[in-house]
């Protein structure tokens, strides 16, 4: 076992990644916005948020006291917004309930929104560099090849036997050394298609080498189709060009971010524009089809511009000019159909 982490942390010393944002100035707080981050994406997509966050943002006292609105602007186009508004709630319990000081024990910061057992071990090694097992997925992906784990790794008995192979592999020192080299080797080298097993520190040992099973380990679980969810938005636009929003709730997809009046038919969004709008619209265009991709379905959506005569105040709803839409905080999908308006 110690063999396995002296490896690791010998081969990132000359070939490990150094240059991270989240890398630099390093502290606690930093660590853990690039731990929320890089939940569900990529270091290279993150990278561009986080900097442009932590310029806004710099540490736990402002996010507490920064709006939601504010902070889900600055999130905007990177998806999983639960994160986002976990990261805010977060931040006024920390603020509240810790000094306002980011806890360094893995039951307090598992006790916070959006924060589970790696997130939890990884601040702590990053953030502290104290001893605390991490199981992400490249992670896991390691382990499994290593170590020849065979199944599917999600049962509660492989996630058992893999956090205990995590633990037993961590070294007395250099803990964020080793955390940092064990995520970078499965990021970049130890990696799903076409892993460079020549270039690993571990190849010696591998199992999944030695016995030809790097192709098929992890096990890999057939994706379920997602089913399509087809849906309407209506877009009512000002006099003067302005688009009217409206902030969805707080709960669900895109729960706190602003979008269209959404209907499940075109028929439903013309009695709302009757209803809400009455005598105002003067014409309706239908634009192109938006498509996006969730977790766990795809979306298809058709928006109608409706222009309107006067621009009314409505409740949980604001105008806006859709060439000034950047302090809001919006969904990448109506971020491309506002982009559509500025077409000629």
């Amino acid at each position: 076992m110690k063999e396995f982490s002296t490896r690791l942390i010998h081969w990132y010393e000359t070939n490990g990644r150094k240059d991270l944002p989240w890398q630099k100035r390093k502290t606690p707080y930093r660590v853990w916005v690039s731990e929320i981050m890089l939940q569900q994406t990529q270091v290279s997509t993150a990278i561009p948020y986080f900097e442009k966050f932590i310029k806004e943002i710099p540490d736990v006292k402002s996010l507490s006291e920064a709006s939601l609105d504010l902070v889900l602007s600055l999130w905007s186009g990177l998806g999983y917004y639960a994160r986002a508004r976990n990261l805010h709630k977060s931040a006024k319990i920390i603020n509240l309930e810790h000094g306002g000081k980011i806890p360094g024990t893995r039951d307090e910061l598992i006790a916070l929104p959006g924060i589970g057992r790696s997130t939890a071990g990884a601040i702590l090694a990053l953030g502290f560099n104290k001893k605390a097992p991490i199981l992400d997925g490249n992670v896991k992906r390691v382990l499994a090849r290593h170590f020849k784990i065979e199944g599917k790794l999600e049962t509660s008995s492989k996630r058992k036997e893999l956090w205990q192979i995590s633990e037993d592999l961590l070294p007395d020192n250099k803990i964020e050394v080793y955390t940092q080299a064990i995520m970078d080797l499965g990021a970049t080298v130890c990696i799903k298609s076409n892993p460079a097993c020549n270039l690993c520190p571990l190849n010696q040992d591998c199992l999944a080498l030695k016995e030809d099973l790097v192709t098929v380990l992890p096990s890999k679980t057939k994706p379920k189709s997602k089913p399509t969810k087809k849906v309407v938005w209506l877009l009512p636009q000002g006099p003067s060009g302005e688009v009217l929003l409206e902030k969805r709730k707080p709960k669900g997809i895109w729960g706190g971010l602003w979008a269209f009046i959404e209907a499940e038919k075109k028929n439903e969004l013309e009695l709302e524009l009757s209803r809400r709008f009455k005598t105002d619209c003067l014409n309706i265009k239908k634009l192109s089809k938006v498509k996006h991709s969730f977790s766990h379905y795809n979306l298809e959506a058709i928006p109608y511009l409706a222009k309107l005569e006067s621009n009314k105040k409505y409740k949980n709803s604001v105008w806006v000019d859709y060439k000034n839409v950047e302090s809001l905080g919006l969904p990448a999908p109506i971020k491309k159909t506002i982009n559509q308006l500025t077409k000629p």
